[in-house]
């Protein structure tokens, strides 16, 4: 299953026609403790680079962008419970929501593993 980030710092993983997003590890550590995740409701169509999420921390609330266009089709309930699981386990377990992808020429812009983490060392 192929892994691409995009430059505000949200994960995506694709298989076939659906995708499953969330924050990176670097995104999880500059945000410090998260307390609170407010995700996107099932149904709901995001743009590419719309506002998708968001996510508080002890810090500061963020913003979580929709890396592709498409429609969400399931949200992380264990989030709701447990908001942490974004810092412990930010690229399994702390995923944010589920997603349709409604055009595979989205991804190209995207980052591989390789491309991003040398743009997190340019940081």
């Amino acid at each position: 299953m192929p892994r691409y980030f995009t430059d505000e710092h949200e994960w995506i993983d694709v298989e076939g026609e659906s995708a499953t997003v969330g924050i990176t590890d670097y995104a999880q550590e500059q945000l410090g403790d998260i307390v609170f995740v407010e995700l996107p409701s099932v149904g709901t169509m995001l743009d590419k680079g719309g506002d998708a999420a968001v996510v508080e921390s002890v810090k500061a609330a963020s913003d979580v962008y929709a890396p592709i266009t498409g429609e969400v089709t399931e949200g992380n309930a264990a989030l709701e419970d447990d908001p942490a699981l974004v810092n412990s386990s930010p690229e399994e377990e702390g995923w944010f929501f589920r997603m349709t992808i409604s055009d595979t020429d989205e991804l190209e812009g995207l980052m591989d593993e390789k491309g991003y983490k040398t743009f997190v060392d340019s940081l």
